[in-house]
């Protein structure tokens, strides 16, 4: 089992050295904010929905600074923890209704219009994200994924979305595993690295975006203009956007909207060329399970095998070294039961992380108070969804209509969640019933 790290950072806003980042190498963090500031923008949150807001209100306001803070180093949020999935086809669960079709277009075309975005400004930065455009896995095992697989299938027969049904042994074929026993490959979909993506986006920012790293905001002064305290300096502005997913509740917003799921996986190391030969026809893919408490697999494009089989709720925390060494015995089931022949393959690094959810499943869109904005809570499906939110938002922000805004404003409410004690009752028993069933998919 690998050696674990101890937890870096304050207690507010706590990161690690177990992550996708550590997969990468060195790089210089920006500065974090000291001293006194006054801008027309900022931005709180540099993952994917702050990288993209900051990145289109510079182009909307060429001639002004906008400034972007995250209270961590990029690629040690959410959007650097995931799992690398870029979707444009969501997996809404169920029989499909036709009363919901509107419903799943709107949510795919916002799906599809944040991986344009992705792609072009990957292209254009030539970001070495290991960005592989193929689509996705979605598999079966048991008997309630299997019975999802068919819902599936039609609903993607309904909607005309480009898939290949596979069986067992296609499957097998393809992925090197004998677990699954139906399956279907959706043909778009994006696989990467998630931190070397957001590290590349914060990096190839436009010249009159600052970016302040290790610069979490303490306290928001409203007022025209907002005032942002920091442990070492402050900020005006006269907007401010906040890209901060599940931790907007810590700058006073939502604060019974949006819980946080707590994720944990594991790496292997790098794989033989034996060892790879023995994995399918494929030299890279991604397995997403039809159950939702199923097992998320990847072979990356490095030759590593990625398995997350774990989530729980711990107050939006993340595990700690003696939690996540613990969840590793969960990791190897999972991967030798889908792997047998690679049982004396190691881990070498291992990862927790969170993922924001609403009580129903919605994400949040708009104006939250005089001058501020929010997006955010996308559900585990955050790379392409967040990265629409973030630009649509600017633009929202900036009086703008089209229709990427309308569809992002059609989001439902979102349900409200009791307080403590009953919010921990409620959102440890969310999210164990996501393993109702789970049975050969976990």
């Amino acid at each position: 089992m690998p050696a674990l790290s101890m937890t870096l950072g304050s207690a507010e806003y706590p990161t690690d050295r177990h992550g996708w980042a550590e997969l990468l190498g060195d790089r210089r963090p920006r500065p974090p904010l000291s001293g006194s500031h006054r801008v027309a923008w900022a931005v709180i949150g540099a993952g994917v929905t702050g990288l993209a807001c900051a990145r289109r209100l510079a182009e909307l306001h060429p001639d002004r600074e906008i400034l972007l803070l995250d209270a961590r180093l990029v690629g040690q949020g959410a959007s650097g923890r995931n799992s690398g999935f870029a979707v444009a086809v969501s997996h809404f669960g169920g029989a499909p209704e036709a009363g919901r079709m509107a419903q799943y277009r709107r949510v795919n075309r916002i799906n599809q219009a944040g991986l344009d975005l992705l792609r072009e400004q990957v292209a254009g930065a030539a970001i070495d994200c290991q960005w592989r455009e193929d689509g996705f896995h979605h598999t079966a095992a048991d008997e309630l994924a299997l019975r999802e697989c068919g819902h599936f299938l039609r609903y993607l027969e309904a909607m005309e979305i480009a898939h290949t049904p596979l069986d067992g042994e296609a499957l097998n074929a393809r992925l090197g595993t004998r677990l699954y026993q139906s399956g279907v490959h959706v043909h778009q979909g994006v696989l990467l690295q998630p931190a070397a993506l957001v590290r590349g986006l914060a990096d190839s920012l436009p010249a009159n975006v600052r970016l302040h790293e290790q610069s979490p905001v303490l306290e928001i002064g409203h007022g025209q203009p907002l005032t942002l305290r920091l442990a070492n300096g402050d900020a005006k502005a006269d907007k401010l956007i906040l890209a901060t997913n599940y931790e907007v509740a810590k700058l006073g917003f939502l604060k019974r909207y949006l819980i946080g799921s707590t994720l944990s996986g594991s790496f292997t190391r790098v794989l033989t060329a034996d060892e790879r030969a023995g994995l399918g026809s494929l030299n890279e893919w991604g397995i997403l399970s039809l159950h939702g408490g199923g097992a998320t697999v990847r072979l990356t494009a490095e030759g590593r095998i990625c398995l997350r089989n774990g989530a729980e709720y711990k107050g939006a925390a993340l595990l700690t070294d003696a939690q996540l060494a613990a969840r590793q015995s969960i990791h190897r089931a999972g991967f030798e039961k889908r792997f047998p022949k690679l049982a004396a393959v190691p881990f070498e690094y291992a990862w927790s992380g969170v993922e924001g959810m609403s009580r129903n499943g919605t994400n949040f869109f708009g104006r939250q108070a005089d001058n501020i904005y929010y997006a955010g809570g996308y559900n585990g499906s955050g790379v392409s969804r967040g990265t629409a939110f973030g630009a649509a938002l600017a633009e929202f922000a900036n009086d703008g209509h089209s229709a990427l805004i309308e569809d992002c404003l059609a989001s439902a409410p979102g349900a409200w969640i009791p307080p403590r004690p009953f919010l921990d009752i409620g959102a440890l028993l969310t999210v164990r019933a996501r393993f109702w069933g789970v049975g050969l998919d976990r």
